[in-house]
């Protein structure tokens, strides 16, 4: 009984025992492997914070930092930067702002240069000047623009905003290649004067172009069908602008440029376009603007009476450059010497009279173009609709009397 009572006393077996331990070892092992992840992982982010550094001090975007061989008066470490707390304190609150900015600089990435400036273009020939920047037949000093060996170049004038130039560039951007729409190639927004570089045009402005060559084309007897297909080729730019929701509101006969009349005809000058998917109203900001100048002679009544403008205000202008075309480039209301004038005139419903010598398709579009309220008058792909039928019966409808259309009769018939 003894030896059975003690041995009821005897202590558990040992694999009980070590069961704690176990317990222990795992906690232990699993607390140094996530201390060794720890410390990997921050040798790894402050290896990559120094390839960071070199790579600032290599491209520098350190601002003032002396040369390796100089003495440093006050170092620009990293401990500099946040230590020193009584230096910190003698500084000024613009010091400190200084501070600040220098080191977030640091940390920001290096912004890149122009491509070109001003200086890098040989200004060969001025195309014409408007009230934002003037336009050049140009070409590099050295080498070419992309391939370009000329190019149309437009230099913005002093106190146009950089955003009113980017805001130029990204509607062109947008507007992507159109054989009738000015081609933008590259641009140069971060410095002044602010550059865009565009496709050559060999005719400079449809305006010069026709004033320069009036008396021959005068004598043209196919003048109306030329000034029909340069009229076409405008509508398809418009109608262009208006897939893309762009509104150009600065159409005139000067800012169209011309390759080769009348096939080659280029909408230009996009510095008042509105994009409208980027804009919570149509409503013009003039009233908060009054220092905003715009082509008043060219611009519908409904922008007068409710600062509103739309696609059918680019067709209301549309309309006046037929009247230009017309005219040999002749200034909107001729009559009219103040914009108060112009503007009481539009207002009151008057319109410009048309010239005799245009074709009845054409008056009766001019007619259609000015047309209140501006829901009534036609879009842009109902203008080119028209157009194509007129350039149809051209083709179809022939001058028997144009000798050069006979054909040369060889031999006589014997009846």
């Amino acid at each position: 009984m003894a030896n059975n009572t003690h041995g009821s006393a005897a202590p558990p077996k040992g694999g009980d025992l070590t069961e704690a331990h176990y317990i222990l070892i795992g906690i232990s092992a699993f607390t140094v492997v996530a201390i060794a992840l720890l410390v990997v992982l921050w040798l790894r982010k402050y290896r990559a914070l120094m390839r960071t550094i070199q790579n600032l001090q290599r491209t520098g975007c350190f601002v003032n930092v002396p040369p390796s061989d100089a003495p440093m008066p006050h170092s620009t470490s990293l401990d500099t930067l946040e230590e020193d707390p009584v230096q910190t304190g003698q500084q000024t609150p613009a010091e400190r702002q200084k501070s600040k900015s220098l080191s977030r600089s640091i940390w920001r990435p290096p912004q890149p240069g122009p491509r070109f400036t001003k200086a890098d273009l040989n200004l060969m020939q001025i195309i014409k000047a408007g009230k934002e920047g003037v336009f050049y037949k140009a070409r590099m000093n050295r080498g070419t623009c992309k391939g370009h060996s000329f190019f149309t170049c437009k230099i913005s004038k002093e106190g146009v905003s950089p955003k009113r130039v980017e805001t130029e560039v990204s509607i062109m951007r947008k507007l992507g290649h159109h054989k009738n729409v000015l081609q933008l190639l590259d641009w140069n927004t971060s410095q002044e004067p602010y550059v865009l570089i565009m496709e050559y045009v060999n005719c400079g402005t449809l305006r010069s172009f026709l004033q320069a060559h009036k008396e021959r084309l005068s004598r043209d007897s196919d003048l109306q069908n030329l000034f029909t297909i340069a009229s076409y080729h405008i509508a398809l730019a418009m109608e262009h602008l208006r897939s893309k929701m762009v509104v150009h509101c600065d159409l005139a006969l000067r800012n169209i440029l011309v390759s080769s009349f009348p096939h080659e005809c280029k909408v230009a000058e996009f510095g008042l376009a509105r994009d409208l998917t980027r804009m919570r109203s149509r409503r013009s900001s003039r009233k908060k603007c009054r220092a905003e100048r715009v082509p008043l002679r060219w611009y519908p009544p409904e922008y007068f009476r409710h600062n509103y403008f739309s696609f059918k205000g680019d067709v209301w202008a549309f309309g006046v450059v037929l009247w230009e075309m017309q005219t040999f480039g002749t200034l909107p209301y001729p009559n009219l010497e103040t914009s108060e004038e112009v503007v009481f005139h539009i207002c009151s419903g008057n319109r410009m009279r048309i010239p005799e010598t245009c074709r009845p398709e054409i008056m009766q579009m001019m007619e259609d173009c000015w047309l209140e309220p501006y829901t009534r008058r036609p879009s842009f792909s109902d203008i080119i609709g028209i157009l194509e039928n007129i350039l149809e019966n051209d083709a179809d409808y022939v001058d028997v009397d144009n000798k050069r259309l006979l054909p040369t009769v060889t031999g006589a018939s014997g009846d």
